[in-house]
């Protein structure tokens, strides 16, 4: 038998269960799994944030495993058109199903807003099988998009990011920073700590990192923030201000909102300039209202404001080239705070949570 954690429903304590060996369909994988990450996500399905979730689900929807068997007949291959084989050390794209054939596959190319996609450890149920990383294994299905990890990468490295990386890629790229930009990041967790160090690789001049607790913001410094700002300790008056005051009074070319709480969206449009792009990607749940004066805040500055949801494969590869590449620049296993086994898997979701990690890991921790 296999042992899964299993969250049943919002705000149930998280169970162990026991799964038995899925029997695998031709192109189905099954992994091994090696660590998958604890996101904000996670956090978010257990209070019961976010809709359409057919509990119970078994958590983790960025996870690296090694692969431990394939289903009958032709090997499936990875992203790059190469067979898969056992034992390689992989990543994949946690979105299933997406069709491929809707309006917002073919023409808006927006696949993230596909109807028909589902998402491991998300919107896949428990009831259908092993479709989740806090799991001692996973049970990929025909279709999903697997990456190998390269050998330079070690899958903690690449789980250090998780989904952040991804998620920041695809929010920097919409930001579309130049060279010399000052980039205001709002939000100091896992996609706010990758979008400061994709601004760095994208050119900009200037990196500041608004957010908290202390320990995530000395992570930012590690990790090449310029100016770090404490939302524990100053108010917004004071930091729109403190950031005018770095950019000769004009504010932000580039602002990037990660942080999930709707009142900083204002605040992130004050903080941008005149003429400036300001990217939203933190807002994943429905966490309530803000408001904004559309004259000051949005028209009169001519400001360009792009929503980011989620990330594609295409972002998922590129993130681990990128990680791959930049390792000797950027420690990326220096976030990872705690790793917890699966018996631990309700105290690794709380200290997320309750921000007193910066990155915490699942690890199986199988023989």
């Amino acid at each position: 038998m296999i042992s899964a954690v299993v969250m049943s429903e919002p705000h149930a304590p998280l169970e162990l269960r026991s799964f038995a060996r899925p029997e695998l369909e031709p192109g189905a994988i099954l992994l091994r799994t090696l660590g998958s990450e604890v996101c904000g996500t996670d956090g978010h399905l257990w209070k019961g944030q976010l809709a359409g979730v057919p509990y119970p689900i078994i958590p983790g929807h960025v996870s690296v495993g090694r692969i431990s068997a394939l289903g009958p007949g032709e090997a499936p291959r990875d992203v790059d058109g190469v067979p898969l084989r056992v034992g390689q050390t992989v990543t994949f794209l946690d979105v299933y199903g997406t069709c491929g054939r809707c309006w917002y596959c073919t023409v808006g190319h927006a696949t993230t807003r596909c109807p028909e996609r589902k998402v491991y450890g998300v919107t896949l149920s428990a009831s259908d099988g092993l479709l989740g990383g806090w799991a001692e294994y996973i049970h990929l299905k025909p279709g999903v998009h697997v990456i190998p990890l390269p050998d330079e990468l070690d899958w903690r490295a690449f789980l250090s990011g998780g989904c952040g990386m991804p998620t920041a890629l695809h929010a920097v790229t919409l930001g579309e920073i130049a060279f010399g930009d000052t980039v205001v990041v709002q939000g100091a967790g896992p996609v706010g700590l990758c979008a400061a160090v994709l601004a760095q690789l994208r050119g900009a001049g200037r990196v500041i990192v608004v957010g908290g607790p202390e320990a995530r913001l000395a992570a930012a410094t590690r990790f090449g923030a310029d100016t770090v700002i404490d939302i524990g300790s100053t108010t917004p008056e004071e930091r729109i201000a403190a950031v005018r005051e770095a950019t000769a009074g004009r504010g932000a070319d580039v602002t990037i909102e990660a942080t999930g709480v709707p009142s900083a969206v204002p605040e992130g449009m004050r903080l941008t300039r005149d003429a400036g792009r300001y990217v939203i990607v933190g807002q994943y749940t429905d966490a309530g209202e803000t408001t904004f004066n559309p004259h000051l805040d949005l028209n009169q500055k001519h400001l360009d404001i792009r929503g980011c949801w989620g990330s594609d494969v295409g972002h998922v590869y590129r993130a681990v080239q990128v990680m791959a590449r930049y390792g000797r620049i950027f420690p990326w296993t220096d976030l990872i705070t705690r790793e917890y086994g699966l018996a631990e898997a309700q105290a690794a979701l709380e200290d997320v949570a309750a921000q007193r990690v910066v990155k915490a890991l699942i690890v199986p921790r199988q023989t």
